[in-house]
């Protein structure tokens, strides 16, 4: 089922491409459980790397530009988390309001 015209083999593509794949990760948890847990480590180490950028930034040890681009990756990572999460939350409902 392809969600706003990209298939999933598509999405699985472009997040390889982006650097979501780790060498390895297909042995440690399969399936889409394995996938979140990815997802949420990404995102977590995202989120570490735009602290770091702007605390050095703030120190004066970085630069401006390295940390706004740093925040702006941890910004559309929570972004695209909460949006997946809310597409699971009404997928989730919609399964529960069908009829048995």
């Amino acid at each position: 089922m392809a969600i706003g015209g990209v298939g999933a083999a598509g999405a699985a593509a472009a997040y390889a491409a982006i650097g979501g794949a780790r060498p390895g990760a297909a042995t440690e948890q399969a399936g889409f459980g394995g996938l979140v847990a990815r997802a949420m480590e990404t995102g977590i180490e995202i989120s570490r790397t735009a602290e770091a950028a702007s605390t050095q930034a703030l120190t004066g040890q970085g630069g401006v530009t390295e940390a706004v681009l740093a925040i702006s990756r941890a910004e559309l990572a929570l972004q695209t988390a909460v949006s997946l999460r809310d597409r699971v939350v009404a997928a989730y409902q919609d399964v529960m309001r069908m009829p048995i």
